[in-house]
């Protein structure tokens, strides 16, 4: 892992003043759904559940959730930060909007995306405008799911209010 994070211009000393924390890869994961496009959405079996809960519910209110993103390897971070110092992006701006490969909560098979029918675009700050984002706020953390990046967040990436992680602290009552 850190000759590819060399290769990818990662030093440890950018590791540690971003205080960025390792997480470990899944290997325990299911199929939480299937996108239109035929994707495969994996997810921890946990994390699977407490989506499926959390859509029905956002449902039940007359919110569509749309899981845009799930699980994803080391392997496929080291090529999305590849491909964006490929078209001459600076390694300090990719880390601000894209983990380092081995840091990234989509490697636990925890971290969703989330985005809504709305006319918003995908991954983007917009998405804090629409209804689906003012249930979650509401209503997420019932089913174990946190926003990891809210405004001013210390670990140094942008704003994120379409990501969303399973950390299984909903009140069990």
């Amino acid at each position: 892992m850190n000759s590819a994070l060399a290769q990818l211009g990662i030093g440890q000393a950018l590791l540690d003043a971003r205080g960025f924390i390792a997480q470990e890869e899944a290997s325990d994961l299911q199929v939480a759904e299937i996108g239109e496009d035929g994707r495969e959405f994996l997810l921890t079996p946990a994390t699977t559940t407490a989506w499926h809960s959390m859509k029905i519910a956002a449902q039940q209110d007359g919110i569509v959730l749309l899981l845009v993103s799930a699980y994803r390897s080391v392997q496929r971070q080291i090529e999305i930060v590849q491909a964006k110092l490929d078209a001459g992006q600076q390694i300090a701006d990719i880390l601000t909007i894209v983990a380092p490969p081995g840091y990234s909560e989509h490697h636990t098979g925890r971290a969703i995306d989330i985005g809504s029918d709305e006319d918003t675009p995908e991954l983007e700050v917009e998405f804090e405008t629409t209804a689906a984002f003012a249930w979650l706020t509401q209503h997420a953390n019932a089913f174990g799911f946190s926003m990891s990046y809210p405004k001013g967040n210390s670990s140094g990436y942008q704003y994120e209010p379409w990501h969303w992680c399973f950390t299984n602290t909903a009140d069990p009552a």
